[in-house]
């Protein structure tokens, strides 16, 4: 009290408690083991000094350098030398036959001590407590310090106490007490952490096919979220979670499936699979809950000995064949070659479809079979003949009212997979009618910009199919002139870059020809040749023209632009075309 009193007017007198060390390890907030530690020592021989005793004694093969064996090397230390200097002992001295010499102040066994498993004998009430400690201070896993005589009698009794809480408790004493029975404390740990019977993947849902797998993705991505799950997705864009970018570029393969399911924040994973990444690598995955082929288009033949639709087909089932048993398949009844897998999967199948009426619609829902349909203005899902309305398609942004079938396609797909999750109607209700299209969001898919006179829509269409589908929404937009912005795929077959230029001769009034920065080899004129050929195979009057650069080619149209006309500049350099718009955007909204 003096010597403190020196230093401040304010002293702690601690309890000073007499016995042993013991430790009582909880997990999960249930007991599972308990030893008496013992201060590192040796046992005098009468022959023998202390220190040829030391060197003995760490000659015993369960010792080693720090945690690397079940017991560590005694070292002489600071602490050592005050303990012998107490009993006027030196490393010198040869203690008596039988006497135990401590050569450490504390019991752990990081400083050379010794375990004895007491686990057995530990009193119930000791084992209430120990548990009730763990709760109160909210640790999972701790290590319970206890001075007492014994742990037979209650602490109230023996006299006893806590001495601290560890969060970071070893293990060590426990796996191989140097007396008694070997406790497995690494298994209760185990168990907590992955409870028997309980899923320790976190769900994925994978996206196959031609056309719309972007879209999907993160039409289902945005369902999840909006379901309390913090989400992964890969897409043609990038790699996202929580809608923050991560990785820019086409991160549809293997290696972005890794980075996903890798990441420990991520509960939820969607992934957009390509058939780029299938051929090199394969799957970045072993299985999935939910399999999801949007439909077989032509697209990419001719390349990696994929030449026809029954190949691009066998490839696409891959992600298909990797659902697990009790899993989902989600197929597009209106594609003919996502329909010859139906009958083919070791998975649970369930249909979309934009025709009530369709055939196969018809067919699953007699079996009584989970189907979904765009059936009178509204998205639907079918369990057998019984219908539930999720939402009117006109309040689902990403429809554009209605007016874009493929994009009401998607929406099917999307909300199938996460009625057969099993995510809530209102919940998944809820997240269609919260995403909005967007060059934020949806980059490159429907993105339409308004200008005072003209609009500009931006869309990644960049094969027949996709053509096709713009060619459908266009149908619905008025428009006193439709100018449109297009390119060759120079790694398409030549039927495919012509019939680009077919239908966009049947859809546009004016045709402005870009070329591509990868012309993946072709050369421009025989791309642009292909596409020629394929405007003029129309019998209309489709004025056209050449500009190599995308951003002179936009700049042109919108020059030519009168009272409502409508540019729609089908790109695969979405990232630049939406910028150059944005600019003009801004400078619109500054001249006013």
């Amino acid at each position: 009290m003096e010597h403190a009193q020196k230093y401040s007017r304010k002293v702690i007198v601690e309890k000073y408690i007499t016995g042993f060390d013991f430790r009582v390890l909880v997990i999960n907030h249930k007991m599972v083991a308990a030893a008496r530690r013992v201060p590192a020592h040796v046992v005098g021989d009468g022959e023998l000094n202390l220190q040829q005793l030391i060197d003995k004694e760490n000659l015993d093969p369960r010792r080693g350098y720090g945690h690397e064996n079940v017991l560590t090397e005694i070292d002489v230390d600071k602490d050592t030398n005050e303990l012998l200097e107490k009993l006027n002992y030196t490393l010198e001295t040869v203690p008596q036959k039988g006497e135990i010499v401590y050569l450490k102040s504390t019991a752990n066994l990081s400083t050379g001590g010794t375990s004895i498993d007491v686990t057995d004998m530990i009193h119930p009430e000791n084992i209430q407590m120990a548990e009730r400690v763990s709760r109160i201070i909210g640790l999972d896993v701790c290590g319970i310090d206890i001075m007492a005589e014994n742990l037979t009698q209650p602490l109230k009794e023996s006299g006893g106490a806590i001495l601290e809480v560890n969060a970071a408790p070893g293990f060590r004493m426990h796996l191989a007490p140097s007396e008694g029975l070997p406790r497995n404390v690494a298994a209760p740990v185990v168990d907590m952490l992955y409870p028997p019977g309980k899923e320790f993947r976190i769900p994925i849902i994978a996206l196959t096919g031609t056309n719309g797998k972007t879209t999907t993705t993160r039409l289902l991505a945005h369902i999840v979220k909006n379901n309390g799950k913090r989400v992964g997705f890969t897409t043609s864009d990038g790699i996202y979670i929580q809608n923050t970018l991560l990785e820019k570029g086409d991160t549809t393969g293997p290696m972005s499936a890794e980075f996903i399911l890798k990441d420990p924040t991520v509960e939820f994973a969607v992934l957009e699979t390509a058939r780029g990444g299938i051929l090199r690598s394969g799957l970045g995955f072993g299985t999935c809950d939910i399999g999801v082929l949007t439909n077989i288009k032509e697209d990419h033949l001719g390349i990696s000995d994929i030449h026809n639709l029954k190949d691009l087909t066998r490839v696409k089932r891959v992600v298909l064949d990797s659902v697990k048993k009790d899993g989902w398949c989600v197929l597009n009844a209106d594609d003919e070659y996502s329909m010859r897998l139906a009958d083919d999967l070791r998975a649970k199948v369930a249909l979309f479809s934009l025709d009530e009426n369709n055939p196969h619609i018809k067919k699953f829902a007699k079996e009584g079979k989970i189907t979904c349909v765009y059936e009178e203005g509204f998205v639907t899902i079918k369990k057998g003949e019984w219908k539930i309305r999720i939402e009117r398609v006109k309040n689902i942004p990403i429809t554009m009212e209605g007016k874009a079938k493929f994009m009401i396609a998607n929406v099917l797909a999307a909300s199938l997979a996460a009625y057969v999750y099993g995510f809530e109607i209102p919940n998944i209700a809820l997240a269609l009618t919260t995403f909005i299209p967007s060059a934020q969001l949806t980059p490159g898919r429907l993105n339409v910009f308004k200008f005072k006179n003209f609009k500009v829509m931006i869309d990644f269409a960049h094969n027949p199919a996709g053509y096709e589908a713009i060619e459908d929404y266009l149908k619905n937009i008025e428009s006193n002139k439709k100018i449109g912005i297009i390119s060759g795929v120079g790694d398409r077959r030549d039927k495919d870059i012509r019939e680009c230029g077919k239908i966009a001769a049947r859809m546009f009034d004016h045709i402005i020809i870009r070329n591509e920065k990868h012309l993946r080899g072709r050369t421009e004129d025989e791309i642009n040749g292909l596409i020629i050929e394929g405007i003029q195979s129309i019998d209309k009057n489709v004025s056209y023209e050449i500009i190599p650069k995308e951003i002179d080619a936009l700049k042109h149209a919108m020059s030519l632009a009168e009272e409502g006309t409508f540019i729609t500049a089908l790109s695969d350099v979405i990232n630049n075309a939406i910028e150059i718009v944005q600019e003009y955007q801004a400078k619109e909204l500054q001249d006013e």
